[in-house]
């Protein structure tokens, strides 16, 4: 496997409990934190295609940001393109963290699925 890069926000204790699994797992992670340097429109893209997922399952659901603009109702309704441009504007509405490595984008921190694409 090539280099892991981890995307995630330090503040946020799903991320944490990652960084804690991936240091136990003795994986060498690239670390980025998302507030400051966030995924871009291409980068996006190519993770989404990549993960397989829906790109809803992108956004962060329990972000201030997704509540307060009432973001829901775009997901719904506005196009791939459109949302992938949102997601690029801001850090904080991805969903985190990530983990891309050279055939593996996973989203969220499961340790199931973790363990089945990095250990």
């Amino acid at each position: 496997m090539g280099k892991i890069l981890f995307v995630q926000y330090p503040k946020c204790s799903t991320c944490q409990k990652a960084a804690k699994w991936l240091k136990e797992n003795n994986l060498d992670v690239e670390s980025r934190n998302i507030a400051e340097n966030n995924p871009t429109e291409a980068e996006l893209t190519e993770w989404i295609d990549e993960s397989k997922l829906p790109l809803n399952k992108f956004f962060n659901t329990s972000g201030k940001i997704y509540k307060e603009q009432n973001i829901k109702e775009r997901v719904k309704n506005d196009s791939t393109k459109d949302l992938i441009k949102l997601l690029a504007t801001n850090g904080m509405l991805v969903k985190r963290p990530i983990i891309v490595t050279d055939n593996t984008v996973l989203v969220g921190f499961k340790e199931d699925e973790w363990k089945a694409a990095l250990v």
